[in-house]
């Protein structure tokens, strides 16, 4: 399977090749937004009573999808002057929406209860200019997303069964999964899939391999059972080896230039661990080694949530020619190692000006770590995560 990133449009901005006003777009949202949670409950209330046939797509419980509606949206219009980043997306989202059994049938309905909601919530200044803007743009979002949606279909499965072959339960609350699928899933290290439990049906929840791919096709999972996680409580305390879970379609920009010449700098915060291991699994194929340096950077509260140390000790020693491991405890003052919130011992350590930076963890920390290196003079060019924010 191959996992394609782009449906690309040429010749300028999304914006401007199809005549969309951004500002008309970007202001009337901002107004809608200010109305909270509001806005997709509303819009979910009008969708599955005006198009019934919708509400097998969705979970029982919305909660998650709510969020993600909204979250989804933002990041289109964020990113709607950029094609380079938004093509990517749109096309990534329709590839992995096939695993909800969505159909191009399916768009029209979403696109009117959009604009609906849109209708409701700006009352007056939902004039018939604004709504044009915003019809036009859905259309080009459906477009862009059925499109990929179609191409994928030549050569993918909408979804991916995975058998459990262990699970390696590495903290109360933390557990390593190893899982084979059939067809065997190609991704590039730094991506992420999706999962769902046979338990726990319609509710997906993202998680990156952590490890490149394997000739066995066998995956690793780094997986902590969230407080009311209902996907992740089920990986981490009721599934084990036989049973099957559904994987979704590859996402992610995150990954490791192949042409870099930069030294690296991996920053994981808990099971935002599992990327970064990904990404340095692939730089210990002598094929792909070249003179860059990593730094690895892996953080948790105590040291007993320190839950792959063995693991990164045995890599430091592997790899000492090229690789440096440091562990860093927020908040467990008999931790005999660096201590502190692990952004402030990664910029306590070095500059890190010139070097490739690549983050991933609980969305605080990325969001600290980030403007901290920023703050360090590491232009945004040189940092690297991905919101997991498809569904």
């Amino acid at each position: 399977m191959h996992c394609p990133d782009t449906f690309r449009l040429t010749g300028g901005t999304l914006a401007n090749k199809f005549q969309l006003n951004t500002q008309v777009l970007k202001q009337s949202w901002d107004r809608v937004t200010e109305y909270g949670d509001d806005v997709a409950l509303w819009f979910y209330e009008y969708l599955f009573h005006a198009y019934p046939q919708t509400r097998d797509l969705f979970p029982l419980g919305m909660a998650q999808q709510r969020d993600r509606l909204l979250t989804a949206l933002g990041r289109i219009l964020s990113d709607v002057d950029t094609t380079e980043d938004l093509v990517p997306f749109l096309a990534q989202l329709g590839q992995d929406h096939r695993k909800f059994g969505t159909l191009a049938e399916h768009y029209p309905p979403v696109g009117k209860s959009l604009l609906a909601t849109l209708a409701h919530f700006l009352g007056p200044a939902w004039t018939d200019s604004v709504a044009a803007q915003w019809q036009a743009a859905y259309d080009l979002i459906a477009d862009v997303m059925i499109g990929a949606a179609n191409d994928a279909s030549n050569d993918a499965p909408a979804w991916w069964d995975g058998r459990i072959l262990k699970r390696d339960q590495r903290y109360h609350d933390v557990a390593v999964l190893t899982l084979q699928t059939e067809p065997a899933l190609e991704y590039i290290p730094g991506q992420s899939i999706t999962v769902e439990a046979p338990t726990r049906p319609r509710l997906w929840r993202y998680y990156s391999p952590a490890n490149a791919p394997r000739a066995d096709g066998s995956i690793d999972l780094h997986v902590r059972a969230l407080p009311g996680g209902q996907v992740s409580g089920a990986l981490v305390r009721e599934l084990g080896p036989g049973d099957t879970v559904r994987i979704g379609p590859c996402v992610g920009q995150m990954r490791i230039d192949p042409d870099g010449v930069r030294d690296i700098l991996f920053i994981g915060g808990g099971t935002g661990l599992a990327p970064m291991k990904a990404m340095l699994d692939h730089l210990t194929d002598p094929a792909v080694r070249n003179a860059r340096r990593v730094h690895l950077y892996f953080g948790a509260r105590t040291s007993e949530e320190l839950y792959d140390k063995g693991d990164l000790d045995d890599l430091a020693l592997d790899h000492s020619d090229w690789l440096t491991v440091s562990m860093a405890t927020s908040d467990d003052r008999y931790y005999q190692g660096k201590r502190g919130h692990l952004c402030d011992v990664v910029i306590r350590d070095n500059e890190w000006v010139g070097h490739e930076a690549y983050i991933c963890g609980p969305p605080a920390m990325v969001e600290t770590t980030i403007g901290s290196l920023r703050l360090a003079g590491v232009p945004d060019e040189l940092i690297h995560t991905d919101p997991y924010v498809l569904t």
